[in-house]
């Protein structure tokens, strides 16, 4: 694995818990599709308790099956416009490296900067990112009201575009990985770099959709958020530095 993909999935990993607090309201979407239990659908009871209890257990197969599906469709339509925004931005770099002569390492120590601003959002010390963001917003309300087509998700296609929909909203952790994507100056490896960091966020999002509330709030924990976020600082300083050495 290339060090820029394995790079990109470490900051989607250490981003989980921004990435719990981003996207923790899609899981309501996403499970109040499936109905609780069948007596709530006015189903008949069974008078056998053993044929009931089996009943139950199979319902709750199939209950859980279904949130699993839903929960996968939309993570890979997530991803996959977090790796075509990833395509675009590679693509944008290649441009400014072939065209304009910026020199890749240029744009390294660009994006070494943007993972040490990372750190700083995520550890709450300084919240520069915020008005990167404010960037994104005007191009977040012409696509998010596409998001009411998908509601209710209670299928995999409409869980798919909503997660398509998701992977444009306004996010600090996004955009200082596409810094990433733009100085691979590739199409490929701008998408490949995007996907890893998709993959990275992965466990965090699953864990919410899943209900492993033992887990959500490890990754929320203030504490364990600061000693992220330091990791990444210091991702960012060593990032910096080598850039810096192969442009001079």
């Amino acid at each position: 694995m290339s060090l820029d993909f394995f790079s990109a999935f470490i900051i989607g990993l250490l981003g989980s818990g921004h990435c719990i607090a981003m996207c923790g309201g899609i899981t309501t979407m996403l499970t109040s599709a499936l109905p609780s239990n069948k007596h709530e659908n006015n189903q008949q009871i069974p008078v056998n308790d053993q044929q009931g209890n089996q009943n139950d257990v199979q319902d709750g197969c199939q209950k859980q099956s279904s949130k699993f599906t839903l929960v996968f469709c939309y993570n890979l339509g997530r991803i996959a416009s977090y790796s075509f925004i990833g395509a675009i931005v590679g693509f944008t770099g290649s441009i400014a490296a072939k065209n304009i002569g910026l020199p890749l390492a240029s744009l390294r120590l660009f994006s070494a900067v943007f993972v040490i601003l990372l750190g700083l959002y995520l550890g709450k010390w300084l919240m520069w990112l915020n008005q990167i963001e404010a960037l994104g917003k005007k191009l977040w309300q012409q696509i998010s009201p596409l998001a009411s087509r998908a509601i209710p998700v209670n299928t995999p296609l409409k869980a798919l575009g909503l997660g398509a929909i998701w992977g444009w909203l306004p996010c600090g952790l996004v955009y200082s990985t596409l810094t990433w994507a733009l100085a691979s100056s590739s199409i490929i490896n701008g998408a490949s770099i995007m996907f890893f960091f998709g993959l990275g966020t992965l466990p965090a999002l699953l864990t919410l959709s899943l209900g492993f509330n033992s887990i959500k709030n490890t990754l929320t924990n203030p504490f364990l958020r600061k000693i992220m976020a330091l990791i990444l600082i210091g991702f960012g300083i060593y990032s910096f530095i080598v850039a810096y050495q192969q442009m001079f």
